[in-house]
Formats: structure tokens, sequence, C-alpha cells
């Protein structure tokens, strides 16, 4: 049976100078470093055999497959099963005014940290991913291809696709900016699991979606 590799790269550091959990908002671009980021992405994943480029609808991600799918001579397709996971404190700064866990208001939304209860359930945001993977694996059966998306569904993705449980301490995602996370086929059955770093010389300093360090 044919190999098939599907890469998920989560997108660039964005330009967030106000540290806002941006989440699904439009207009998020990537930051200078982001974009250098893509690039270094878009080096390491030249020698692969790379048949076709998706991407979550949101700038950040469409910005980072370009350089990738421009190695390859392709073009960026969109598919909204790659989207940001949905949150509630989406346009908030996370421990500043409303979305303060201290406000007793906000507790409804701390409630149960195992769904979770402040977004979108891990549970389909792999779901959605899975169903994105499968897609391309079928299309571009015994080649490559590159999914470009958001941190948070990337990693629930690999739990599920490792028989984990969803639930996890975000420090301890192994998924930083441009990472490269691929998942090998033999047919339609995961064969492993590999992950790369194509941009870890420009971590430091680098920030993610809610303003925390990177490095």
């Amino acid at each position: 049976m044919s190999t098939t590799v599907i890469h998920l790269v989560r997108h660039g550091e964005v330009h967030n100078p106000e540290k806002i959990l941006y989440g699904r908002l439009p207009g998020y671009r990537l930051s200078e470093r982001g974009q250098k980021m893509a690039q270094l992405a878009a080096d390491h994943l030249a020698p692969r055999d790379v048949r076709a480029v998706w991407a979550s609808p949101l700038l950040r991600a469409q910005q980072t497959a370009a350089p990738i799918a421009a190695v390859h001579g392709l073009p960026v397709a969109q598919d909204v099963r790659l989207i940001e996971s949905g949150n509630h404190f989406e346009g908030q700064r996370m421990g500043h005014g409303e979305a303060r866990f201290s406000d007793p208001r906000n507790w409804r939304w701390f409630a149960n940290p195992f769904r979770p209860s402040w977004g979108e359930p891990y549970r389909d945001q792999a779901a959605r991913v899975i169903s994105a993977v499968q897609s391309a694996r079928a299309e571009v059966e015994g080649h490559e291809a590159v999914l470009v998306l958001h941190q948070l569904p990337i990693w629930v993705t690999r739990l599920s696709a490792e028989g984990k449980p969803l639930f996890h301490d975000p420090r301890r995602r192994q998924c930083r900016l441009c990472s490269v996370t691929s998942l090998r086929f033999v047919g339609p059955h995961l064969a492993g699991i590999d992950y790369a770093e194509p941009a870890a010389e420009l971590y430091m300093g680098s920030v993610d979606a809610t303003g925390g360090k990177l490095a």
C-alpha cells in the first residue's frame, strides 16, 4: 500500500500589539517575524512531494500557506474545517477586564475544563480537522499535502490520533509557531506522527494568541 503524508502547519507569529485573544476575528495578519517563520516552513517543506495546500480561511493561516504553496507552484485552497477554535473570550485580553477568572460572572465559562465550557468542544475540533485530513489523504493518496491551521485544533487532533484524552495542560502542547506535525498513513491507516520546528531560530520573544511568551 502507498504512503501518504499530511502535514499540519501552525501559522506564524501574528501582529497583535494589544495582546488580544483574536480567535476567529478577521484581519489579524502575520508580523514581520511571522512572515519569516512562514518562509522557513516553506523552505522545510520544499523538498517534499506536496501536491495540495489547504488553509484555514483566517488571514494569518492564508499568509502562512502562501509561501508553502508558492514553492510547489500550487494554489492555496480554503477549508473552513481548519478554522481556529471558537472561544467565548474572543476579542478580549485574557486575565484583564471582562475576561478575569476572578469575576464571578465568568465562572460559568470555566465550569468544565474537560469540555471545555469556554469554547468549542475539543472533540468537535478534532472531528472537523480529522475530516479535513481524511479528505486530503484521499485526494493526494501516495503523495503529500499541507494543511495550515491553528494550535489548539492541531493539538487535539494529534491527541485524538494517538488515542489520548483531549483534556490537557495548554503549557505542554507540542505545537509552536510554524511547527509541522506530520501524519503518515499507509493506505487508510495512520502509521506514525512526526514533528518539526523549522522556525525555531525565530522563537525567542515570540508571542502566542493570548500574548503569552513562547520562548
